[in-house]
């Protein structure tokens, strides 16, 4: 395992699982910051607590200069289905200065995920010969959707997907990205026709939550939910992506609207969760109504040229060789991308984390 990436947000005391986890693994610690995480404050937060190898990097607001402009993020233009986050863009630059640093294995990792397990990382990563990505089974809180929530908690079954929350991925030769939209890293999994070869091993624990609490959350995850959900819908189906054209993203949506109907006959709106969930699920119905079949089909075929420039980008990045004087490896990656602003220390490596007696646990291939 050669580093832990996490796109942060919160304050730097939400960083300990990570830091943990990176001095168990011996491991670089890249912590990318925005909003209320401060590289400054990530720096000073972690070597206190004996992370040997620590790089913070505040993300700038404007975006990273000289990375590819995505189609995806423009798209949309000023359409109320446009998401905007910064967690998208902060992956993608993990995966850039991961390839001009020569890491070869990498950890995607939420600052709201804890891994009991340290070791369960070094199996994931020892899972990851053929295939493009190995998730952590996501415990805890289930890692869902607003109507994925509300779907299971009034009795349906619900299923979870591996996810970018605890993703470990070979960044020497992975060439997809996360684009900007909600369920970001299910496209980053995707290929050109259907989803590449992923698995799932060990256990991470997502940290609780109300999905409920405000309306706004199910509106600006319905876009992102209708395209991730029914592109897998068409996969169960024994299509790929080209077949998603106009006509079957009309029925989609369709399905999709019948399945928030269904979810809301189940409640009982004199209850005060089922009062907070339906107006969780008439905001998510509501910003349906906005969703068009050419809007999906439109947003796919962004999504698919982004890859193609995406890959091309990629695949001119190589691994820093030459050092001016003075200068590390970090330093040469982040002015070549215009970032100024990072803290750093080397320390003495700490050797990997151990593995438990006894065989590892065998591998679960998702797909």
């Amino acid at each position: 395992m050669d580093a832990i990436i996490v796109p942060s947000a919160r304050s730097a005391g939400m960083l300990s699982e990570a830091g943990r986890l990176a001095a168990e693994l011996g491991c670089t610690l890249l912590v990318l910051s925005s909003k209320h995480s401060e590289a400054e404050k990530v720096f000073r937060y972690l070597t206190g607590r004996g992370v040997d190898e620590v790089i913070a990097v505040d993300f700038p607001a404007a975006g990273v200069p000289r990375l590819p402009e995505l189609e995806t993020s423009t798209v949309l233009g000023r359409s109320r289905l446009q998401r905007r986050t910064d967690t998208s863009a902060k992956r993608n630059l993990g995966l850039v200065l991961a390839r001009v640093l020569g890491w070869g294995n990498v950890v995607f990792l939420d600052d709201d995920i804890t891994v009991p397990e340290a070791a369960d990382l070094e199996r994931a990563a020892g899972a990851l010969p053929g295939r493009d990505g190995v998730g952590l089974h996501i415990g805890g809180f289930p890692d869902n959707s607003v109507v994925c929530h509300a779907n299971r908690v009034t009795g349906a079954p619900q299923s979870t997907f591996i996810g970018g929350g605890a993703l470990v991925v070979p960044a020497d030769r992975m060439d997809s990205f996360f684009p900007e939209i909600y369920n970001e890293d299910w496209f980053f999994l995707l290929g050109d026709t259907m989803l590449r070869p992923v698995g799932q091993v060990g256990t991470a624990l997502q940290k609780p939550y109300d999905p409920f609490a405000n309306p706004d959350r199910a509106r600006r995850e319905e876009f992102g939910d209708v395209l991730a959900e029914g592109l897998f819908a068409l996969f169960d189906d024994g299509l790929r992506i080209g077949d998603a054209g106009p006509g079957y993203w009309t029925e989609y949506l369709t399905t999709r609207l019948e399945l928030i109907m269904t979810i809301q006959e189940r409640l009982d709106p004199s209850e005060t969760q089922g009062k907070q969930i339906l107006e969780s699920l008439t905001a998510a119905r509501g910003r349906l109504q906005f969703i068009r079949a050419d809007q999906c089909t439109e947003y796919i075929a962004a999504w698919q040229r982004d890859r193609v420039r995406w890959r091309g980008f990629m695949n001119g990045m190589r691994p820093i060789r030459r050092l001016p004087a003075g200068m590390t490896p970090v330093d040469v990656a982040l002015t070549r991308f215009g970032l100024q602003q990072i803290t750093r220390r080397t320390g003495a490596p700490r050797p990997p984390a151990p593995m438990p007696a006894g065989s590892p646990r065998e591998p679960v291939a998702v797909a």
